[in-house]
């Protein structure tokens, strides 16, 4: 059996793999799958709000027990940014292009940079509660999605989409996770003061994190860059796609 010291440091380097081969594969999604990873990766340094309230993973050189802080927490938040800001994309095979100038001056636009700022003003007036911080964290992501709904409607099948393709690829990470590592989510998840409810051997909160994140990340580098969906193939529209 993998020693725990280790199962942290490989499960959140799995996820470069696929990030990896999407990457390579289409082209034309290289652009917002890297500044997505770019922009989720400061999110790892948030780790000590969660150690050890929400998990205490053993991680390189012991730096989540003795700072909060962990190298494999910056590698996982890289991983999945890039992948949840692609994957609809990937499925229907729709390419990010430049919106119209005239779009951008619609009503409901007005309220872009709210709708951006949404999750993070959430999340700050929700985790002094008496509660998890994960769960002011799911409650911010749903609310980023929400507000990006209400922004752009455009993007509102992809968010719901999203939301639901990113919960099913991390679900089998999880179980890729017990299988490689038995019992690995009881020692190191802090259960005791969770809900107690599950899906098999799969907190429920962690499975609404899949959803929230998905959701919130599958639209967000169109909405922050003044981006829509269109068809088009990938190869061919690679140089439209990275302009």
């Amino acid at each position: 059996m993998l020693s725990d010291q280790y199962v942290w440091l490989l499960w959140s380097s799995a996820f470069l793999i696929p990030w990896g081969l999407v990457y390579w594969c289409f082209p034309a999604q290289r652009r917002a799958m890297l500044w997505a990873s770019l922009f989720t990766t400061p999110f790892g340094l948030s780790e000590p709000l969660f150690v050890p309230e929400y998990w205490m993973p053993p991680s390189l050189f012991d730096l989540a027990e003795n700072t909060g802080f962990d190298i494999e927490s910056l590698i996982f938040c890289f991983g999945i940014g890039g992948i949840g800001s692609v994957f609809y994309n990937l499925l229907s095979q729709k390419i990010p292009q430049t919106v119209d100038t005239c779009v951008r001056h619609h009503a409901l636009h007005r309220h872009h940079y709210k709708a951006l700022a949404a999750p993070f003003i959430v999340f700050i007036a929700l985790y002094f509660f008496p509660w998890n911080p994960i769960y002011p964290s799911i409650i911010a992501m749903f609310a980023g999605a929400v507000a990006t709904i209400l922004c752009r409607p455009d993007l509102k099948q992809k968010t719901w989409i999203g939301g639901l393709l990113f919960l099913v690829y991390y679900a089998i990470f999880l179980v890729a996770l017990e299988w490689s590592a038995p019992g690995y989510i009881d020692r190191v998840w802090n259960m005791e003061v969770l809900s107690g409810v599950t899906v098999g051997f799969m907190p429920i909160e962690e499975l609404l994190f899949a959803i929230g994140f998905g959701m919130y990340w599958s639209g967000v580098y169109e909405h922050f860059t003044w981006r829509k969906l269109e068809n088009g193939d990938d190869s061919s529209a690679t140089n439209q796609a990275t302009n």
